[in-house]
């Protein structure tokens, strides 16, 4: 396990799991939501990818009414909580450092911790979704049960490093999101698009890894823990898993191959400035 005690920056995590709300709404409903977005979805996509869709699928189908209150299990900052905290303090620590070294401002994003379902400024954030980055309201919504069905469904060796690495990714988009990468994408309904901007936030997240390696938070060898999520969740791999078959034209996140090889071009770089996959 990696030593996330050497981070000493905190991010803004809220707490909502264990809240069990209401979920409601027409569209798609629940269900619907896991058939329509089992392959872009599961596999780490989000509300992001709105720009080419996701969200515009998401939108209204789903909405969320009382939150209730939280469980004595969840109260107090537990483990979990502290760990997401230390991961997205630290990509904030690189990110205000890398906008500020070019002229720009960095507002950190917030991460919610959630069970089921909740609301975000989306509309509404479930399990069915992933991991997912909301750009209205610039927050990262995690539901860590997730990580089980990276394991079980999609074969991922899993560990808290992968973990980190899959905060890591949704921290990238909100970079795009700062950088304006998202509003100059918003009109281009294109998934060969859709794949550059998941392909840059998984280099994104290979920069941050670097930084945290080099100051001996991850151990040797750890690292591989993020190369095999970043191929469990390429396009390829999940079709190939769900449906017996590959079909590269709906792919909106890449093959397990480009995954992996702009994770490693960010982490073998160190820099930001290599991770344009849009040239």
């Amino acid at each position: 396990m990696a030593d996330w005690s050497k981070l000493k920056s905190r991010g803004n995590v809220e707490d909502r799991r264990g809240m069990n709300p209401s979920v409601i709404g027409g569209g798609f409903g629940l269900v619907g939501i896991v058939i329509v977005l089992v392959f872009n979805l599961l596999s780490g996509n989000d509300p992001t990818t709105s720009i080419l869709n996701s969200l515009n699928q998401l939108q209204g189908s789903t909405t969320v009414q009382s939150q209730g209150a939280q469980p004595s299990q969840f109260a107090g900052a537990d483990q979990y909580e502290t760990f997401a905290s230390e991961v997205l303090g630290s990509n904030n620590d690189l990110w205000k450092k890398v906008l500020t070294e070019n002229g720009k401002t960095y507002q950190p994003p917030k991460l919610v911790l959630f069970r089921t379902a909740t609301q975000s400024g989306c509309g509404g954030a479930t399990s069915a979704a992933g991991p997912h980055y909301c750009p209205r309201d610039s927050t990262v919504y995690l539901d860590e049960t997730f990580f089980d069905e990276l394991r079980t469904k999609f074969g991922a060796k899993g560990g808290d490093v992968a973990e980190a690495y899959v905060i890591s990714h949704e921290v990238g988009h909100h970079v795009q999101n700062q950088l304006g990468v998202m509003q100059k994408l918003q009109s281009q309904n294109d998934p060969a698009v859709s794949v550059k901007v998941e392909l840059q936030a998984d280099c994104y997240a290979g920069v941050w890894s670097k930084s945290v390696a080099s100051a001996g938070v991850i151990k040797p060898g750890e690292i591989n823990e993020a190369v095999d999520a970043a191929a469990a969740v390429g396009d390829d791999r999940i079709q190939q898993k769900v449906e017996g078959q590959i079909n590269s034209e709906t792919w909106t996140h890449g093959s397990s191959k480009q995954r992996v090889q702009w994770f490693n071009t960010g982490y073998d770089s160190g820099s930001p400035a290599q991770c344009n996959t849009f040239k």
